[in-house]
């Protein structure tokens, strides 16, 4: 999908960019669009390799407030992901402040897979349990405190980042005005009513927050296993729980669901209430993600529409509930 927050360059700049941090030219350059914040470029170099490169916003763009730095959370984060052997896309190079391009980029390893989002594997269940065991691996990696650190959103404890995020991004309306299904206080009253039950959560843990199908890339040259998970600029330290929420955008998350099979079979999980309950705050925060960021994006409206509605009539469901279970029904 187009965005505002896509940085345009021409055949030579990308040329230039390329000898500049790679040491050879490019013969061929092909943009990846699926993507929604950071432009992206499949390249052909001199030398024969096949990268992706991945730029920042324009430095004179006013992005979401979470959204600062998004490329070094992501170099960060693939460093993590490939010590805990969850399998990336390697990086070859990552620019930051770059003074000739007026900001970050990174260099990538380009797959020969095929995403998950342009395809249906035969055994579609088993690539989803294959899912929860990798996001249990990355799950593991444990940091030193909660949040976005390169964004400065932190906190102490789980419960005070998590609101402070929550705070950020309702904060961000008032640059960018938001449909939203309530007032941006009662919201923000809504999470904090049910805030206690993130207190469960005491080790900050690696979370990716994006594993949509078109996140995952897909080897289907045997039997279809994931060749990588890719994106991983939204990642923040907190609770694993989160990183089941992408994964069933706009559902449930089943007991039955294959990726729940694959995750136990790294590490126990039990869906307690509180759980569920937690499952819920990281959806309302997913689903406001999803409407604040039109914001600076400014995407095509007739192509945002669907996922406008969607998010819209899933937030208003999902803190239904949310104040249901602050009522006090669940202790």
């Amino acid at each position: 999908m187009d965005s505002r927050t896509k940085r345009r360059l021409t055949g030579a700049e990308l040329d230039a960019l390329a000898r500049r941090a790679l040491g050879t030219g490019v013969t061929a350059a092909t943009e990846l669009t699926d993507g929604l914040a950071n432009a992206v470029w499949r390249l052909r170099l001199s030398d024969g390799r096949e990268v992706v490169l991945k730029l920042s916003p324009p430095p004179d763009l006013d992005q979401l407030s979470y959204e600062r730095d998004l490329l070094r959370t992501e170099a960060a984060a693939i460093g993590l992901a490939l010590e805990a052997g969850v399998p990336v896309a390697p990086l070859l190079r990552a620019g930051f402040d770059d003074p000739e391009l007026g900001g970050d980029y990174l260099f990538l390893t380009a797959l020969d897979g095929v995403s998950w989002n342009d395809t249906t594997p035969d055994d579609e269940g088993e690539v989803r349990r294959e899912l929860g065991r990798l996001l249990a691996r990355l799950n593991g990696v444990t940091g030193e405190r909660f949040g976005y650190p390169y964004a400065g959103i932190v906190g102490a404890t789980w419960r005070e980042a998590f609101l402070a995020m929550v705070a950020a991004l309702l904060g961000d309306t008032e640059r960018w005005p938001t449909p939203l299904p309530r007032p941006a206080a009662d919201l923000m009253a809504v999470f904090q009513a049910a805030a206690p039950v993130l207190d469960e959560v005491t080790t900050p843990r690696l979370v990716h927050f994006d594993a949509w199908k078109g996140n995952v890339f897909l080897d289907l040259s045997g039997p279809p296993r994931i060749q990588a998970l890719i994106d991983h600029e939204r990642a923040f330290w907190g609770d694993p729980l989160a990183d089941l929420v992408t994964p069933t955008i706009f559902g449930e998350l089943a007991e039955d669901d294959p990726l729940l099979a694959g995750y136990r079979e790294v590490t126990p999980l039990e869906l307690t209430p509180a759980a569920l309950v937690r499952l819920d705050l990281y959806r309302a925060y997913l689903y406001l993600i999803l409407l604040v960021e039109n914001g600076p994006r400014q995407y095509p409206p007739d192509e945002y529409a669907r996922v406008r509605d969607l998010a819209l009539s899933s937030l208003d469901g999902v803190l239904d509930r949310l104040v249901h279970a602050s009522s006090g029904t669940l202790r």
